[in-house]
């Protein structure tokens, strides 16, 4: 088990006794561990990983999975990822049924022990953590679980870091809603693999694994962690009374055919920014990397990790 305190802006934290309670009740015995700093989970599960753990138990958010989940691909010999919520979007869980109001619920499934193999992302072009772009050699490929976002998406992000009383999905919403009304839009282009290249003046780009994003919002109606694809979400920009009109019917899962809004499935995108400007910055699994490049290069793993389900 790898706890994260500070996943859910300190939600995580407030959930460890009960959640440990809840584990001995239904599993007995287990080991666990809490992270100090951000980015201890991978170092915590590597370690878990290389002492002989065949499950490992990620208690956080989507962000805390996906840095776990980044050491249990591929582990040689095999291995599995359960997850266990208490961040602030929890959305790959959502994808799988679990709810952060059912702690209990998501323990059982844990203790059932039923797995389903599912697709994850990688994001092939070389990127690191927000905080480490000025460190060459934390530049690296990464996978994730849910979705890569990039634009508004980043926007939303950088407004809940300063929100000081929000939580939960409520802080994706209200932020949301503000920078609907600030965000100034993002030139890009994106090429298939299929289907040839999309270019122009965006709002939000998402690349997803799952159906949900952002607290909730089935941003790729037709998606599921096993499909084989990833589901490109493309919004092209648009006034604010248009884009809040965008954001409603996206909350309910009916942005899809409105004008603005493609969806694209395909096993591979890549994301081109303009030469003249900043590299970009964009979200994998709630957290913010930058790229190396000018472009960003994602593709599908096919049925590559086993996850504990309900």
């Amino acid at each position: 088990m790898i706890f994260n305190p500070a996943s859910g802006r300190g939600r995580g934290g407030q959930r460890i006794a009960a959640y440990l309670e809840l584990l001995t009740k239904h599993l007995g015995t287990f080991g666990h561990s809490i992270t100090r700093a951000s980015g201890d989970e991978g170092p915590l599960a590597r370690a878990a990983l290389e002492a002989g753990a065949e499950t490992i138990v990620a208690v956080g958010g989507d962000g805390t999975w996906s840095q776990v989940a980044d050491q249990v691909i591929g582990w040689p010999g095999g291995a599995r990822l359960a997850v266990l919520p208490s961040g602030t979007g929890n959305d790959f869980g959502r994808n799988l049924g679990l709810s952060y109001d059912s702690p209990e619920a998501a323990v059982r499934a844990l203790a059932g022990g039923r797995t389903r193999r599912v697709d994850v992302g990688r994001v092939v072009t070389p990127s690191a953590p927000d905080t480490k772009r000025g460190d060459r050699s934390a530049f690296r490929t990464r996978h994730f679980l849910n979705l890569v976002g990039f634009g508004f998406d980043i926007a939303v992000i950088d407004a809940a870091a300063g929100a000081r009383f929000l939580k939960g999905a409520v802080l994706y919403k209200v932020t949301a809603l503000q920078q609907l009304f600030r965000f100034p839009g993002v030139d890009l282009s994106l090429a298939t693999g299929q289907l040839g290249t999309r270019a122009g003046r965006q709002l939000i780009l998402t690349i997803s694994n799952g159906r949900y994003f952002g607290g909730g919002f089935p941003i790729a109606p037709g998606a599921t962690v096993d499909d084989g694809l990833l589901h490109a979400c493309l919004i092209g920009d648009a006034g604010p009374l248009r884009r809040a009109a965008l954001f409603n019917r996206a909350e309910r899962g009916r942005h899809v055919g409105e004008p603005e809004v493609q969806i694209i499935s395909d096993r591979w995108f890549s994301v081109r920014f303009p030469e003249s400007g900043p590299l970009p910055r964009f979200e994998v699994d709630g957290d913010v990397y930058g790229s190396a490049g000018h472009a960003v290069d994602v593709e599908v793993l096919e049925k590559a990790l086993d996850v504990v389900v309900p």
